[in-house]
């Protein structure tokens, strides 16, 4: 406050005496101010002790928030930012219109011209995977702009759910019993026409409020009822209580949990549960769906292991928190099921400090599943920037190396190291509009580009595997780094896109490949496992001796899940 805030302040005389901000303001200035109860801005270095009166302040119009923004912000920016690809493609040609290049003197002095019209490149549309489903009919299905749906079909590997409770963490009045009746008769209706059946009714269910009860109650559901497969939980909205479901859940007791809101229990549809029996069904350890065997690519003939990677750091202007590096692996020959390991490291630390241990997990985990030692490792890494790529795979491809000759001295299978980027510029437009898709205007699903914008000399193309829903598609980069296996630029790009369609949480085939998205994902509940305990390990917070790997320590033992959890794919 300004009436309280002290700073020392130099007279004339040379002497530093003790002196409020309002009473500086007053004298210096003879700004009596009106709100000497309201806290300053410290401007400037923080040892200088510069402080301002907020009434002082004024906000430069127009500035760019580098904060994160809340859910309801990016929604709104996303509504007014969005353009369908056809009015994209026309802002972009007024721009460079109006941008007037070539009468640029600096240009014309280095003989620089821009052409006014967009590149035309050619591209393909890759030939669309088909997928198998399970049940008595076992059908396949062959998705259309990268979508389809499962009426009528069921999941390939469907879990049989037993014993099951129900958590309501909504208040009754606005949740109430005979809601809580009808979605439970809706969710077992549907999850038993996918092949998942859903039996008898709840052992257990419960209304609660608050975050510090979530651990008392799942402790005694998990000591009282022996095989209890998963816990429905309902969340009134955005709410602290789901971070604490899934950190006691997956970290502590290694139970399932399905977090539903409450507005999607007062109003069923059934999309909405059957998007939710996808999730349930893989948490458990169960197949949704594969690739049909005979059409995949012969990188399947052996055993292969597909892995994906990321590494996702704290919000801008966030000075402290760590980075958080998730790798899953691939558990079957589908693939369908994966593992996930997950590590903090240092505040926005991009290469993966710990990946060699990493990778030896998974490597130890699919021998187990699956009896064989993959011959051949398709690692997809995210979220990597083009000037970090050399050390990037100098590190990462050294630690996969080092993984599998810990494992065994003459255990060298074939690397492929491949970057996903999303956040790049480039924009794909149809230049026939016979072949613009649905509202939005986008390239089909499954278009590919690799001449043209592609580099000159190494092996890189653009995929945009998914169906743009809103504003215009942005076509995932792909940069094959390392590729021991030798892969050819059709074979590569159709694997690519197969894997695409293998995403659990949807019938729909997404914008990167699973491993990649599935590495994310891990990543970003990790985040939630850390709430509360970045910082505050318990063990003291000071930072004072060797306090940081102290922190470290915490944080690492906060994000390791429960060996029950580790078997499935709880990240669903």
């Amino acid at each position: 406050m300004s009436s309280f805030t002290r700073f020392p302040l130099q007279l004339e005389s040379g002497q530093t005496v003790e002196c409020t901000v309002a009473k500086y303001f007053n004298e210096r200035y003879h700004i009596k101010l009106q709100f000497p109860h309201l806290p300053c801005l410290q401007v400037g270095q923080e040892q200088k002790h510069t402080y301002l009166p907020l009434e002082v302040c004024n906000v430069v119009h127009g500035q760019r928030c580098i904060k994160k923004l809340t859910d309801n912000q990016t929604s709104t920016m996303i509504k007014a930012t969005a353009r369908s690809a056809p009015d994209r493609e026309k802002e972009i040609n007024n721009l460079v219109m109006k941008a007037n290049f070539n009468s640029d003197p600096y240009l014309q002095e280095f003989g620089i011209t821009v052409s006014n019209q967009m590149v035309d490149i050619q591209g393909r549309i890759l030939p669309v995977p088909r997928l198998q489903y399970g049940g008595r009919t076992r059908a396949q299905v062959i998705p259309n702009q990268g979508v389809w749906d499962m009426r009528g079909k069921q999941l390939y590997q469907g879990i049989q759910i037993r014993i099951w409770a129900i958590a309501c963490f909504a208040q009754q009045r606005n949740v109430g019993e005979d809601q809580l009746r009808s979605f439970t008769q809706q969710l077992q209706k549907i999850s038993t026409d996918a092949g998942m059946p859903i039996m008898g009714q709840p052992c257990f269910c419960k209304y609660a409020m608050e975050a510090d009860q979530v651990e008392p109650m799942f402790r005694y559901l998990k000591n009282t009822y022996q095989g209890l497969q998963l816990i429905v939980v309902v969340l009134p909205g955005k709410t602290p209580v789901y971070a604490e479901v899934k950190r006691v859940g997956d970290i502590m007791f290694g139970l399932a949990t399905q977090c539903v809101q409450s507005k999607n229990v007062i109003k069923t549809s059934p999309q909405t549960i059957s998007n939710l029996c996808l999730k349930i069904n893989v948490k458990l350890g169960g197949i949704n769906s594969i690739l049909l065997p005979s059409i995949r690519p012969p990188v399947f003939g052996e055993p292969v292991i597909f892995m994906g990677a990321d590494v996702t750091h704290p919000p801008a202007g966030d000075r402290s928190k760590p980075s958080i590096a998730a790798v899953v692996g691939s558990m079957d020959a589908h693939p369908s099921r994966y593992c996930a390991t997950v590590r903090v490291q240092t505040h926005r630390q991009e290469v993966i400090t710990d990946l060699s241990l990493m990778v030896k997990e998974l490597l130890i985990q699919f021998y187990r599943a699956t009896r064989f030692k993959p011959t051949r490792i398709i690692f997809y890494r995210d979220g990597v920037s083009e000037g970090q790529f050399a050390p990037v795979l100098s590190n990462e491809l050294r630690a996969i190396r080092e993984a599998c000759m810990k494992l065994e001295l003459d255990y060298q299978p074939g690397i492929s190291f491949i970057m996903v980027q999303k956040r790049h510029h480039t924009r794909l437009f149809c230049t026939d509009r016979k072949d613009q898709m649905g509202k939005s205007g986008n390239i089909p699903a499954g278009t590919t580009v690799d001449v043209g914008i592609t580099h000159p000399t190494e092996f890189d193309f653009y995929l945009c595997s998914h169906a743009g829903i809103q504003g215009t598609s942005r076509p995932s980069h792909y940069h094959v780094l390392w590729d021991d296996n030798h892969f050819s630029a059709d074979e590569l790009q159709m694997l690519t896109y197969q894997l695409c369609h293998t995403y659990v949480r949807c019938t729909r085939s997404v914008s990167i490949p699973s491993p990649a998205y599935y590495a994310h994902l891990v990543a970003f509940r990790a985040r939630y496992h850390l709430v509360e305990k970045e910082h505050e390990s318990g063990e003291g917070s000071q930072y004072s001796g060797n306090s940081d790997e102290r922190n470290l320590a915490a944080m690492a033992r906060a994000v390791s899940v429960h060996p029950d959890t580790f078997r499935v794919m709880y990240f669903a």
